[in-house]
């Protein structure tokens, strides 16, 4: 993700937070916790233009009232106080892929929201010699075979990296290098499931993380947002002791088999990933920079998810209404 990206990002978390916190704190006590994610916010906020702002501002109150439809705990009052709070930059390390966390005080309760601007990637994890993927992603390390396929391929590109080469140098990188290490990736992942029958539902959970959530999404040129329901624990869409949502969020069917892992077709960049239960992942392969690095960049997406995970389309209004 580029530096802009990231800012953008950012700015887009903080107008959230802030456009949340208005529209409850007259109906009830609400405080934003300050903590330094916030204040990085802040100030990518601060550096984009207003345009932009204005934008990223209609984007957050488009879905204010769906979520508060979804999530009538957050409008109950029992005089406790409701906390927003960003969450820390590790706590996605971690498996906990939230940006913002809403908490009660004295109510054992809480919900979280993933905040994406103009992408929906899940994940953008990165392969190299050193990293063990299968260990790191569904808890079972990766094989001999797998580790002395790949170690020519970063081998030849710390090379080029330690002769200063650009990306655009390396003319034959799609057949030495992408297609060799997505074809070792693809046996990898074969070898794994017939060893862990479980490996589908435990890379699931690594790509959505170990909390349910909102998974907010910005798509400024359709001038639309959405609300993702990622509700794999149940703990989404609890009524309230005086409302009860009209919407209901189901509980998220994860997948118990693994159909097919392929290169997409006419592709050399890009690992298709057919699963039960309507799951289907692409895993795009790109450098992210110009410079020759000895690791590459995963851009992991869902193409396909059960019918389980909602999707709310929240239409922007126009600045005069």
């Amino acid at each position: 993700m580029t530096t802009r990206s990231n800012d953008q990002g950012r700015a887009y978390e903080y107008i959230w937070i802030q456009t949340l916190y208005k529209a409850l704190y007259k109906r009830r006590k609400t405080r934003i916790i300050e903590n330094s994610s916030l204040l990085a916010n802040k100030n990518a906020w601060s550096n984009i233009d207003e345009d932009l702002q204005d934008d990223l501002t209609l984007s957050a109150q488009a879905a204010i009232d769906m979520l508060l439809e979804l999530e009538p705990m957050l409008l109950e009052s029992n005089n406790d106080e409701l906390t927003l709070e960003f969450q820390m930059d590790k706590k996605g390390v971690e498996g906990d892929v939230r940006d913002i966390v809403i908490s009660r005080e004295c109510t054992a309760w809480e919900i979280g929201l993933s905040i994406k601007h103009r992408h929906e990637d899940a994940k953008h994890s990165r392969l190299s010699k050193d990293l063990d993927f299968g260990n790191s992603w569904y808890g079972l390390p990766c094989s001999q075979r797998y580790k002395d396929a790949i170690k020519p391929i970063f081998t030849r590109l710390e090379t080029a990296k330690n002769e200063n080469k650009n990306w655009s140098d390396i003319e034959d990188k799609e057949e030495t290098v992408y297609i060799p290490l997505l074809q070792a990736f693809i046996d990898e992942i074969k070898r794994a499931y017939k060893k862990d029958r479980s490996l589908p539902e435990k890379l699931l959970e690594y790509l959505i993380g170990s909390e349910d959530y909102y998974k907010i999404i910005s798509h400024d040129e359709k001038r639309i947002t959405l609300i993702r329901t990622f509700n794999v624990h149940g703990s989404l869409n609890k009524p309230g002791q005086v409302k009860v949502s009209i919407i209901t969020v189901p509980k998220v069917n994860l997948p118990t088999e693994l159909v097919a892992v392929k290169f997409k077709t006419d592709s050399k960049t890009t690992v298709e990933m057919y699963l039960n239960n309507g799951w289907q992942i692409s895993f795009r392969i790109h450098s992210a920079r110009t410079k020759v690095e000895p690791s590459l960049k995963f851009a992991i997406k869902f193409e396909g998810m059960p019918a389980t995970v909602k999707t709310f389309v929240c239409e922007w209004k126009s600045k005069q209404d």
